[in-house]
């Protein structure tokens, strides 16, 4: 069926785009920050649903908590754009903000507590999560319908800088939240997202066009399949088993693995061979689109592990040793990141704007230079850093990062015919999506194995030179070192909550239970270790903004896709 225009003849009154930008911006803040906010809130959820995240058996609950939000953003931003192409962008964006406002509502009424809680709030972030997909995969292309190609980089910047933002303000907004009561973490969505849906109802207009044709059910089944499969095996992966730090000897996951990695290769065959598929593989001709995607790609694989890399580093290590209490670690760790969201918003905006003029290759390829010189200033520092060095690198990179975000969004949606942008604005999304979950994925990997090989002998000989006997030292040294790295993570004193079950405390003289389960002993204890394996994060996330860069400058001049002589 060919395409028809569904908006309403004559032109288009010019306060309308401004309308679609600022729904469409609150709509992608909203699905970004709820990625991030319960990070920071974790240790007052699991307090409130009395559940210990930390046990062996409940790691996983910690673990799809984070990455059961990502793994569904992941997987069904593609589909729902392409809905979208096919239904109507803004009547598919409208389902997704009421679908993320029940959600958020059901999540602030969890009933249950223990793993039946826990359960709760992870099936519900998935739902939520599913209402974020339709949002960030339509919001795009809602926007590049809405503006005149010479304003696409201004408005698409606003937008992306507004998601990315949310996310890192998510942090700070979290440890606010939390201090007051877990369940305000899911309730402050809800008004926003009552507002927002009317809003959107009553003030949103297709302006673009409508494809009505049948839908891909094979491509759709064969790439939610593989991409669940892969992202699973990520999640499962940084999981201990049978005695090892990580899961990769599972033959199970191993399987999800090659197996979900099969399913996207068989995908990519069926989408050229059926007659209207989910995803045109034509579109990856198009070089302003390929290498757009691969650079982001690529700078949300160094982004994503940074992002809880940093919290670690600040929470477990750096703020105990400035005498700051695990209870306050995950506010304060939302503090001191700031600097990196005021890059953002400072770059994202005006480059937009700029690329608009000049194209997007000199600003995302600059951008994603300042990026990978951040990183490599963050591999030279000290465990215990200096923080107005550790402001002004991790502010460069926010800058850098703003520089590349909003152009290389304009650039790729530029790049397609206007038939094709929900699916375009999904692929683009979902390679953001997916280079998050993987960079999780790899890097705490990286950080664990580092662990694992140095950790448990020098966690022994602490315990033991003060008092601990060596049965018990050598139990507690042999446990899986994500168990340490996760309660940094949630603000928790590792060694306390180590020790706690062994009784060992409470046969110890009080000058040692101090020191062992003050805010010095485990910082100083790590440090060496937790040092040797940020510098393998820092330079995997080097090589991934250089690759970036790389695939930004071979993105060619500016292109603007010309559907009328397509």
């Amino acid at each position: 069926m060919t395409g028809t225009a569904t908006a309403a003849a004559g032109p288009r009154p010019d306060r309308y785009k401004w309308v679609a930008l600022s729904n469409t911006t609150l709509g992608m803040f909203m699905a970004t920050l709820d990625g991030s906010i319960v990070i920071i809130s974790m240790p007052a959820i699991f307090r409130g649903i009395k559940l210990d995240p930390l046990d062996a058996g409940n790691i996983a609950y910690l673990l799809w908590m984070v990455l059961g939000y990502l793994l569904v953003s992941a997987i069904f931003v593609v589909p729902l754009g392409r809905l979208g192409d096919m239904f109507g962008r803004v009547r598919i964006y409208n389902m997704g903000f009421l679908l993320f406002s029940i959600a958020s509502l059901g999540l602030s009424l969890d009933p249950l507590a223990g793993r039946a809680g826990a359960l709760w709030l992870i099936f519900g972030r998935m739902i939520q999560a599913l209402g974020g997909a339709v949002l960030m995969s339509n919001s795009a292309a809602i926007l590049t319908d809405a503006f005149p190609v010479d304003q696409r980089g201004m408005a698409l910047g606003v937008n992306q800088i507004a998601g990315l933002s949310g996310q890192f303000l998510g942090l700070l907004a979290g440890g606010l939240l939390a201090a007051i009561d877990w369940r305000a973490v899911f309730w402050v969505n809800v008004p926003i997202g009552i507002v927002g849906t009317i809003w959107s109802y009553r003030s949103l207009r297709e302006t673009g066009e409508r494809h009505r044709t049948r839908i891909d059910w094979l491509g759709n089944i064969t790439f939610t399949a593989g991409m669940a499969a892969v992202l699973i095996a990520i999640t499962n992966g940084i999981q201990p088993y049978h005695g090892h730090a990580t899961g990769w000897s599972d033959p199970l996951v191993l399987a999800e693995l090659f197996g979900g990695i099969a399913l996207l290769v068989i995908f990519c065959v069926i989408e050229t061979r059926v007659a209207e598929p989910m995803v045109r593989m034509g579109l990856f001709r198009i070089r302003a689109f390929a290498t757009g995607n691969l650079a982001a790609l690529m700078v949300a694989m160094a982004r994503g592990g940074l992002q809880f890399m940093l919290i670690i580093w600040l929470q477990g290590i750096w703020l105990p040793l400035h005498g700051y209490s695990y209870a306050d670690t995950p506010l304060w760790a939302g503090i001191y990141l700031l600097p990196l969201t005021v890059g953002f918003l400072a770059a994202g905006p005006l480059c937009g704007h700029l690329a608009d003029r000049y194209g997007a290759r000199p600003f995302a390829t600059g951008g994603l230079l300042l990026v990978a010189a951040s990183f490599i200033g963050m591999y030279f520092l000290p465990v215990d850093f200096n923080y107005d060095v550790f402001a002004l690198l991790i502010g460069i990179n926010g800058v850098g990062q703003g520089m590349f975000s909003a152009p290389n969004t304009s650039a790729i949606m530029n790049s397609v015919p206007a038939a094709e942008r929900g699916a375009a604005s999904g692929v683009r999304s979902t390679f953001q999506n997916s280079g998050t979950a993987l960079s999780i994925g790899i890097f705490f990997a990286l950080m664990t194995a580092g662990l694992a090989s140095s950790l448990p002998d020098q966690l022994t000989a602490g315990l033991t030179a003060h008092g601990v006997p060596s049965s018990v030292a050598h139990h507690v040294a042999t446990l899986p070192p994500v168990s340490s790295l996760f309660a940094a993570f949630l603000g928790t004193n590792p060694i306390g909550h180590l020790l706690a079950p062994t009784g060992v405390l409470a046969t110890l003289p009080a000058h040692a239970v101090a020191t062992l389960t003050g805010t010095n002993f485990f910082p100083r204890l790590i440090a060496a270790s937790f040092h040797d394996g940020l510098a393998v994060v820092f330079a995997a996330a080097t090589a991934m903004s250089l690759i970036g860069a790389g695939a930004s400058l071979l993105r060619g001049k500016r292109f603007v896709h010309d559907d009328h002589n397509s």
